[in-house]
């Protein structure tokens, strides 16, 4: 088995603990965000290697910046979902563009195109290819009006 990249499981990790927190109405803090990353890497049998590290600090960079962007960033999305409440999207797609849309918006060194590349990629593996065209659509109108200026 070819191992995942850093970024796309930190991405994977990140959406997961997001959708998992949303019954809860509000983000927790980093101490839980630690217990849940254990307890996947125990299930999943994640090793201790320098890819896993990389994937576990990408992924806390992408969930500090949804919990305290989160506001603006659901702005976004449902600025970009014609005919569709963010409460209408499941769970796990709501998640995805979260992660996406942040890296999007607030992380310079990811072009928005991968951004898109990834969260299709995770929906199709989480939700289907319905999902993933869904997403597409979503968060190319997203990178088109929010990513316009800076060449991403």
């Amino acid at each position: 088995m070819v191992p995942m990249h850093s970024k796309r499981l930190g991405r994977e990790l990140a959406m997961e603990f997001l959708f998992a927190c949303e019954s809860k109405k509000e983000l927790p803090g980093a101490a839980e965000f630690d217990i849940f990353l254990e307890s996947v890497k125990e299930e999943f049998a994640l090793d201790d290697s320098r890819n896993t590290r990389r994937a576990r600090d990408y992924a806390v960079r992408l969930y500090e910046t949804v919990a305290c962007e989160q506001e603006k960033i659901d702005a976004a999305i449902a600025g970009h979902c014609r005919n569709w409440d963010m409460e209408r999207i499941s769970g796990v797609e709501r998640n995805i563009m979260r992660v996406a849309v942040a890296e999007m918006i607030f992380f310079d060194d990811v072009p928005a195109v991968v951004s898109i590349d990834e969260a299709v990629g995770i929906a199709r593996d989480f939700s289907g290819a319905e999902a993933g065209n869904f997403i597409n659509g979503v968060l190319n109108s997203v990178k088109n009006s929010e990513c316009q200026n800076d060449g991403r």
